[in-house]
């Protein structure tokens, strides 16, 4: 029987945004972490019963970042910005922290652009937070 330390598993909640060194902890949400290897079929002569399959271009999901407005500019100027016809790509990080708030794993993603701004829905009759997203195109991520 084995007796070596089960660790925990990290917890979701406790993590930030780092955007070409600005960094913001204050985003409820961050998705989009993922990617796609497309599958080549190719059928060769005098193999009729095999179907070979090789790997093609590598696709990358839009990150969507979520956050209670704040009267925090930044990034909807940046989104703006892009409107405008200037695309400014940047680097950034979404750092993942332990329990005590000590960096634990980070996926860096690279030449990003804000693709989406979505503003919050209001209600007069609702007490939830204004929450506004921004999803951001890239060309690749990596886990560190």
């Amino acid at each position: 029987m084995a007796t070596g330390v089960i660790p925990d598993p990290f917890v979701n909640f406790n993590f930030l945004v780092e955007i070409d060194g600005i960094t913001r902890a204050a985003f409820q949400e961050a998705s989009g972490f993922n990617s796609t290897i497309d599958v080549i079929e190719h059928r060769e002569g005098g193999e009729n019963t095999t179907l070979r399959k090789f790997p093609g271009l590598t696709k990358y999901s839009n990150i969507v970042l979520k956050r209670g407005i704040t009267d925090d500019h930044e990034l909807y100027d940046w989104h703006r910005q892009v409107v405008q016809g200037d695309v400014d790509r940047r680097n950034g990080s979404i750092v993942l922290l332990d329990r005590r708030g000590d960096e634990v794993t980070r996926w860096n993603f690279f030449r990003a652009w804000p693709t989406k701004w979505d503003g919050p829905d209001f209600n007069a009759e609702g007490s939830d937070v204004a929450i506004e997203s921004l999803e951001l195109a890239h060309e690749g991520i990596e886990r560190v």
